[in-house]
């Protein structure tokens, strides 16, 4: 699979990471449960044409047979499917209109699944996005940081280009999470009523329009839990259905985490205003922004502005020859950069979550965000570039709502993350080196009003080939 900026979470995958509406008319008759725990009900006649809460032969309050003890055969499976399909019709008040193939494999054969070979041009060029934002150093790759992260925390997967679902179980035997699955069926019925094969082209993008996409698929599948405590009988959830072991960047982490963490609170938001039909709208005019998303107040009308960084460099540097040439990171990134370097207290990550969050992404230093852009540099000669692949740079400049939001920002980065956590030391006029660890670089810090900018180079003779100083 080909993993862009974000990895495939955002573009080629909908991933689902570890981390009610009325009924259909069908009666709903009182009845002893049988010796296998399925109810001694009657259903009725499949109806003529298809219909919201039936698929495929199964109504979504019907028993099914289902034991995954020992796994599941393929009538089990068929059983399984078409019920939860029902069920997240009737949740959710939209009507699938295709069948969605399901296939169960291994942790281990998802871990073995050829992947195309990346871009190693891209792929440099997003290595200065995520060293911009301080959270993978040059000892690291991204690449590296997703390909550890995902391998142990990916529950399973809707492929749009595909039109089919890949669910990863950790046993022998394959088996079903139910609320995976309902999740990544709800990701088809995305799919196949308002389409999913656009990506946006930012990180902070993919982050805004995926807290829409898998915000609705997670809140969907906590309603479709609450209805199993509540009235439906449901498949009972395999013993180590989690996520299977693997090391994560937990910074990282937190940032692709963020639509599950947020989205859900954001659709639930929608549906409060205006029922599913607001959350419908939605998708046809997707959030921009992670603020957005964070604040739902803020959408749809609050859009970030464009910012833009005039070519300053000198002949010995170039930008790379990228569409779009450089990322936008937005508020939930820069939240999680000053939550790993402790410029922000940690222990509020979990304080007052949304209604149906897991984490809470505000804090002082990255509110206010209006916009921003990182625009990654190298050096013009490829030789030197090959010879020296930590010859590189970068000019980040974000754009806040007031003043007083820049200088917060500027505090946070300047004084308790970039002095007081990576031992920067002034040498200059707005000017800064790390002498020690991956992000050994020299900066340059400056602030006019509601503008903050930040030039990297390796050394501090280098900073004006990168960017001239106006």
């Amino acid at each position: 699979m080909h993993r862009p900026r974000l990895a495939a979470l955002f573009s080629a995958l909908l991933l689902v990471v570890a981390g009610c509406a009325a009924p259909v008319a069908n009666p709903d008759a009182d009845a002893d449960s049988t010796a296998d725990g399925s109810a001694d009900w009657s259903w009725p006649a499949d109806p003529p044409t298809d219909r919201l809460g039936w698929e495929a032969g199964y109504w979504h309050n019907e028993s099914i047979a289902v034991n995954q003890s020992d796994g599941l055969n393929a009538t089990e499976r068929e059983a399984f499917v078409a019920r939860t399909m029902a069920r997240v019709e009737v949740i959710r008040e939209l009507e699938f209109t295709e069948p969605v193939p399901v296939e169960v494999i291994s942790r281990a054969e998802y871990r073995n699944q050829s992947e195309d070979e990346s871009d190693p041009f891209y792929a440099d060029w997003n290595d200065q996005v995520w060293e911009a934002l301080l959270l993978v150093g040059e000892d690291r790759t991204i690449e590296d940081v997703f390909d550890e992260l995902y391998g142990g925390s990916v529950l399973g997967y809707y492929s749009p280009s595909e039109d089919r679902i890949v669910l990863i179980s950790n046993g022998e035997s394959p088996t079903i999470n139910r609320r995976t699955l309902a999740h990544e069926l709800h990701h088809a019925l995305q799919d196949q009523q308002f389409g999913l094969d656009e990506t946006p082209p930012t990180q902070d993008g993919q982050l805004a329009e995926n807290g829409l996409v898998e915000g609705d698929a997670r809140y969907v599948d906590r309603l479709y839990e609450e209805r199993c405590a509540a009235d439906w009988e449901c498949v009972p959830r395999p013993g180590g259905s989690g996520s299977g072991s693997g090391a994560v960047d937990y910074p990282v982490f937190l940032t692709i985490y963020t639509p599950y963490s947020e989205g859900p609170t954001f659709v639930y938001t929608l549906r409060e205003r205006g029922g599913w039909a607001a959350v419908n709208d939605a998708y046809a005019d997707r959030p921009v922004s992670t603020e957005q998303i964070l604040h739902p107040r803020d959408y749809p009308d609050e859009k970030p502005v464009e910012v833009t960084i005039e070519d300053r460099s000198s002949a010995a540097w170039t930008r790379y020859d990228t569409d779009p040439v450089g990322d936008t990171v937005g508020e939930a990134s820069i939240f999680t950069m000053f939550w790993k370097h402790r410029a922000i207290d940690r222990d509020k990550l979990r304080d007052d979550p949304g209604a149906y969050s897991a984490y809470n992404y505000t804090a002082g230093p990255a509110t206010g965000w209006s916009g921003d852009l990182v625009v990654p540099y190298r050096p013009a000669s490829d030789a030197e570039a090959d010879s020296n692949p930590h010859a590189r740079g970068y000019v980040w400049k974000t754009v806040w709502d007031t003043e007083t939001d820049a200088r917060q920002f500027e505090s946070a980065y300047l004084t308790r993350t970039l002095k007081l956590r990576l031992g920067a030391r002034l040498v200059a006029e707005d000017t800064y080196v790390v002498d020690d660890g991956p992000f050994a670089d020299a900066y340059r810090v400056t602030r006019r009003g509601e503008t903050v900018t930040i030039v990297n180079a390796p050394t501090v003779e280098e900073l004006d080939d990168v960017h001239a100083r106006e």
